[in-house]
């Protein structure tokens, strides 16, 4: 655990509070302090990067990528003698040059640099600059380097595929994994443009999250280029036997040969229709290209919103409705993250939980108030369920959440930064009284900070400006705005959006779940109850309910294996998965079978992890076991290193040596339990 590090408290306007009072005084924007970061190891604020260029030779046997990077820079302060990147233990920094066009003509320098430590998830590369470069001189660092494993790289053997036949690679960036990649400034307050160059063998298709791509078939080159500015985290790169359809007049799928019809088919035409209702709500898409990638189970998260490529998950395909929900949730990013951006990880529901409004205004307008009610009643109590677990005074569960030195921001990644976020925005479109008029603030708040960084007060400014009636209250303090609470009081959220319009879909759940609450069970009136024509979002949403009350008395356990078991196996696996988390809780036996057929089947951390964690609860920990010897092979080693965590954190040590020949996982990539399973 990091050390106790004493830092100011700021209230939502970025001031330094002292003293016992979280009072917020003022709304002065901060546009001209430029934040702190302390995920970062580097010197961001003493330069401006203008671009940087990737030159990438991929090599799938030796599992290594030698790369060359340069940076274009500009020193903005005169006593800078050394640039500081972020880095990783797992880079191989070869060499480090510059070249600067000064008075004396174009010159060229080797550079001494060294990698000092800094946390677990990177370390900071310390460039010594010569002292030709002035402030305010433009010049290029040219890094040349080899990557080894690193949380951001993740090599699949073909048979981790779902094709079986190529080797595949991704990288996943979010939140600070690409200094595994390139050395960078790794801080979502520095943008800029970027391109790259890429080489791999024969048959290997590349994409990147870039504006433009050409390939040179004699050569084998694909280039990129990435005409926005984007962070860091937000570059993307995949490779792999992959294969293309065109589903919209901007939008195209691609995945794996054996996927890519289904893939086409669940989306064909539906994305174009996402992209038009989003930019009625929020403005003109700004990317020009949203194209999706499928990507092997052994993806990390869910789906990931890198520009122009949206990274998801392919397992999700069989949950329709799971798939539509993650998609519109990318699409939401391209406004909100990806144009206007978190200056920092401790404020990310700035990203996140106006992406998650932005997904529900936009499945308002294309599905209905109805199902967008349902879902976020789904997530709410998800919400809920985690803060019991975690306590109302937990810190994780405020917005604007103080990190020490040396915490993973990915490890932080919750419920609250989405939903409790959302419900702020909630609050806000509620202060200006109309849906629409909130919506025509959204479009104005990223025409003004499309392609920047911003803080909590930057948005909070924005918002009383466009208001000139709430500033008003707030200066004169008649009614006051809950501003400051929102954004740094832990506990729920103060306000919940009205869902009544979806009780058409809500109630029949209520319903049901009272039924098999109830101390006598009504089997009449249970059988009455067709859950075959319920959406998934009904069904996970009682299945949850089921679950959280687990251990059921035993009648009761019996009676719903007798009445769902068979219906749920031909179900998709975000039900499926609940089910059989449920026959775990209640020690279910003639069920147990379906426990491990489905762990046989499924390798996405997704949904093995919750299983194993119930398996390993409970007193099943020997098949849990057994099952993980026989799949193990078919798992990708950070899957496995982080199924070896759970066993060893649920039974004595001993018993389990044989298990934990590898380290444990990192912080970068923790399971993601039931609650948390969420896209980013």
């Amino acid at each position: 655990m990091a050390a106790a590090f004493e830092r100011p408290t700021f209230c939502c306007c970025r001031k330094v509070v002292t003293g016992s009072s979280t009072k917020c005084e003022s709304l002065d924007s901060s546009r001209d302090a430029r934040p702190v970061d302390i995920a970062s190891a580097s010197n961001f604020e003493r330069f401006q990067i203008r671009h940087f260029h990737l030159e990438l030779d991929i090599g799938f046997p030796s599992r290594e990528i030698r790369a060359v990077e340069v940076l274009d820079l500009v020193c903005l302060r005169a006593d800078t003698r050394s640039l500081v990147l972020d880095s990783h233990p797992s880079l191989l920094i070869r060499s480090v040059g510059a070249k600067c066009r000064c008075s004396s003509g174009d010159n060229s320098w080797p550079l001494a640099h060294r990698l000092d430590p800094f946390t677990d998830y990177g370390s900071s590369l310390v460039i010594t600059l010569p002292a030709a470069i002035k402030a305010h001189s433009n010049f290029q660092i040219i890094i040349r380097y080899t990557t080894a494993d690193g949380p951001a790289i993740w090599w699949l053997d073909p048979e981790l595929t779902s094709g079986n036949s190529k080797p595949f690679l991704f990288t996943h960036g979010h939140s600070v994994c690409n200094r595994s990649f390139f050395p960078c400034f790794d801080t979502p307050a520095v943008k800029s443009t970027y391109s790259a160059t890429v080489m791999v063998p024969p048959g290997i298709k590349v994409l990147m999250s870039a504006t433009r791509s050409t390939f040179d078939e004699q050569k084998n080159i694909y280039r990129f280029q990435m005409e926005y500015p984007v962070p860091a985290y937000l570059l993307a790169l995949v490779a792999g036997d992959l294969t293309s359809a065109d589903i919209g007049p901007r939008s195209r799928v691609w995945a794996e040969p054996c996927l890519l019809k289904i893939a086409t088919a669940k989306l064909n035409g539906t994305v174009e229709r996402w992209l038009s209702a989003a930019e009625n709500l929020f403005g003109p898409y700004m990317w020009e290209r949203y194209d999706v990638v499928f990507l092997p189970p052994s993806f990390p998260i869910v789906a990931m919103e890198n520009p122009c490529l949206t990274f998801i998950i392919s397992c999700i395909l069989e949950s329709d409705e799971f798939l539509i929900i993650d998609v519109i949730h990318e699409i939401a990013h391209s406004w909100f993250g990806n144009a206007v951006t978190n200056a920092t990880w401790e404020e990310m529901w700035l990203s996140e939980g106006l992406a998650t409004y932005a997904q529900r205004r936009i499945t308002t307008e294309t599905y209905g108030a109805a199902f967008t009610c349902l879902e976020t009643t789904f997530r709410l109590e998800a919400l809920h369920r985690q803060l019991k677990l975690l306590g109302d005074e937990s810190p994780v569960s405020r917005l604007q959440v103080k990190f020490e030195p040396g915490v993973n921001p990915s490890s932080l990644m919750n419920l609250f930064t989405y939903e409790k976020g959302f419900c702020f925005v909630y609050y806000l479109s509620q202060l200006c009284g109309d849906t629409k008029c909130f919506d025509s603030f959204l479009r104005a708040y990223v025409e003004k900070f499309k392609f920047t960084s911003v803080v909590a007060a930057d948005l909070l400014e924005f918002f009383l400006g466009f208001f000139p009636d709430l500033r008003e209250k707030c200066v004169d303090n008649k009614e006051g705005l809950e501003f400051e609470r929102w954004l740094n009081a832990s506990g729920p959220p103060l306000l919940e959006p009205d869902l009544s319009q979806g009780s058409s879909l809500i109630k029949p759940v209520e319903a049901l779940y009272q039924l098999w609450s109830s101390e006598i069970l009504d089997g009449n009136r249970i059988t009455d109850i067709d859950i075959s024509k319920w959406k998934t979002f009904q069904i996970v949403h009682l299945l949850d309910k089921l679950l959280d009350r687990s251990p059921l008395p035993h009648e009761v356990m019996m009676k719903l294996s007798k009445s769902y078991s068979a219906l749920l196996d031909s179900m998709n696996a975000e039900i499926r998965i609940r089910w059989l988390q449920i026959v775990v809780r209640n020690n279910y036996l003639p069920d147990f079978y379906k426990v491990r057929q489905f762990l046989e089947n499924h390798t996405s951390r997704m949904y093995t992890g919750p299983l194993y964690e119930d398996l390993c609860a409970g007193t099943m920990k020997a098949i849990a076991m057994e099952t993980f010897y026989l799949t193990q092979n078919r798992l990708h080693v950070n899957l496995r290193r982080a199924i070896q965590q759970i066993f060893a954190h649920s039974a004595n040590p001993a018993a389990v040596m044989t298990l934990l020949e590898d380290k444990p996982s990192d912080a970068s990539n923790p399971i993601s339990l039931r609650d948390v399973n969420v896209s980013a």
